[in-house]
């Protein structure tokens, strides 16, 4: 009988026992026949490699949204004069420019000169030639001023938008250095000021400074930047404009088949959230390097401009790699809530103990679901999954979503489900009517 001592003064195993012992023995036995573990290789593979190309499918889709879209393009540029910074380096390249070539101090002694001529006084002539010097500085200073004007107003931002509109019809024109607009010199992307100092004449001329006519018809250019990364990318930007449109979607389907392969799947969907938000930490690290990098290789009073051009011309894909972040923390936060761990359990046990606690609340103020309540319970599955895909589908065709956007739909999703888990209510626990006295 079971439970007596053996020959040998052992006890026997009881039937559960030896149930269990043949359980774990036949599971070793699989184990050893199994070999390597082909399938959670193959899925971590996929994951690793789809966290990888995370970062580049944002970058592509990033430099390709700047060079084929010109709406986009311009939205992303036109902000750039009005930064005051920008402003002041665009106001002093076309002011020296104009007293290029308007000398006003040489236009001043000439025209004492020729008073001497028609007969004034040397005196009177030597005062005036001695105010030469305030009269230059007054009419350099005015003319300053009436250019940082123009440069602020709104007809020079519309001339800049039409530059820009330009500017991305050329871009491709840009990376082979050829542009007319835009060029890319001893290793620098230098702006046309062309439009610019026409505006320029144009407006002081009918304000009454004459003189600016003279100045002809010139295309002197400003640094934006630094293109010794852009000139070495010339060769893969055909590539990165081609990949744009399809990479994204291999790079989706890596991370799913990824998770599909693995043998638990909620660790492999919380490994591919994290490892797309690192992907975008990194792209945020890069960031923030190569803007030290560029403010570095300007002079210093070309620094400012360059700091703020930078963060203008970079501001979509900032915005772009928060999104992305966010969906990857909201993805590895809910497979890490609907896990067994005992953090992901005593939340869950939180949650629906105070859902139950406000159920109870409703049916002692006389609130009754009636029969909604046991509809529910039997979609209850179908209803989760809907919802989920509804707040997919609203993610995917919103047009250019932030992170905000990804945290309210997560927060809104988890309201709907609290109500599917409010509503859940078997037929047996509604009151009947009629009770047992």
């Amino acid at each position: 009988m079971s439970g007596t001592a053996g020959e040998n003064g052992e006890t026997p195993l009881t039937a559960g026992e030896r149930a269990e012992l043949e359980r774990l023995r036949t599971l070793r036995q699989h184990r050893e026949r199994r070999g390597i573990p082909w399938r959670s290789i193959g899925a971590g593979f996929l994951l690793v490699l789809g966290c990888l190309l995370a970062p580049i499918s944002l970058l592509t889709v990033w430099v390709h949204n700047q060079v084929a879209n010109t709406d986009r393009f311009v939205a992303t540029a036109s902000p750039l004069i009005q930064d005051p910074a920008v402003q002041t380096v665009i106001t002093d390249r076309v002011a020296n420019t104009i007293f290029s070539y308007v000398d006003v101090q040489a236009i001043a002694t000439d025209a004492v000169h020729a008073l001497g001529e028609r007969g004034v006084p040397p005196n009177v002539t030597d005062r005036l030639q001695g105010l030469t010097g305030p009269l230059t500085n007054a009419v350099q200073n005015y003319v300053h001023g009436a250019v940082a004007q123009i440069v602020a107003s709104p007809a020079v931002a519309q001339v800049w938008n039409q530059a820009l509109r330009t500017t991305s019809e050329q871009m491709n024109q840009v990376l082979s250095g050829n542009s007319q607009s835009v060029v890319v010199s001893n290793g620098e992307v230098r702006l046309d000021l062309g439009p610019f100092i026409t505006a320029a004449k144009q407006q002081l001329v009918a304000a009454g400074f004459g003189v600016a006519a003279r100045v002809p018809d010139v295309h002197p250019t400003v640094p934006l930047t630094n293109a010794t990364t852009l000139e070495r990318g010339k060769g893969i930007y055909s590539l990165l404009g081609s990949v744009a449109t399809w990479l994204p979607w291999v790079t989706l389907v890596f991370l799913a088949a990824g998770v599909y392969l693995a043998r638990n799947h909620r660790h492999a969907l919380v490994g591919a959230g994290l490892g797309v938000a690192g992907g975008m930490l990194v792209i945020a690290a890069a960031l923030l390097i190569v803007r030290g990098i560029l403010i570095g290789s300007v002079p210093a009073n070309a620094a400012p401009a360059t700091g703020s051009a930078y963060d203008i011309l970079v501001r979509f894909l900032r915005d772009g790699l928060r999104t992305v972040l966010a969906v990857g923390l909201v993805l590895a936060l809910a497979a890490f809530l609907s896990g067994p761990s005992v953090t992901a359990v005593s939340i869950r046990k939180g949650v629906a103990n105070g859902i139950g606690w406000l159920r109870r609340g409703g049916a002692r103020a006389g609130l009754r679901t009636g029969p909604v309540g046991p509809w529910v319970h039997r979609f209850r599955n179908a209803l989760r999954i809907g919802l989920v895909a509804i707040a997919v589908l609203v993610f995917v065709l919103i047009s250019q979503p932030s992170a905000l956007t990804v945290l309210i739909i997560a927060l809104v999703l988890l309201v709907c489900l609290g109500i599917v888990q409010f509503l859940d209510q078997p037929r047996e626990d509604h009151p009947t009517s009629a009770s047992a006295s």
